[in-house]
């Protein structure tokens, strides 16, 4: 259970990190976020994957050009 729950803690704050890059800079590329967070390219498709699911972000426009968006609840 430890485990489980430090594992938690840490995608919470993976995923707070990526919210906060998102709100900070919109046009941030997946490039970026890998460098800035740390995480592998797989890392970041699946965290950004799971935080579109859930509703709490969308991409408008393209992959090039396009940006990301913050849904507020």
């Amino acid at each position: 259970k430890t485990v489980e729950k430090t594992v938690e803690k840490t995608v919470e704050k993976t995923v707070e990190k990526i919210l906060e890059l998102l709100l900070k800079s919109p046009f941030i590329t997946q490039q970026e976020i890998i460098e800035k967070t740390g995480l592998s390219r797989r890392g970041v498709e699946w965290n950004l994957a799971k935080l579109k699911d859930a509703g709490r972000i969308r991409r408008i426009g393209p992959d090039k050009g396009g940006h990301w968006e913050i849904i507020k609840k």
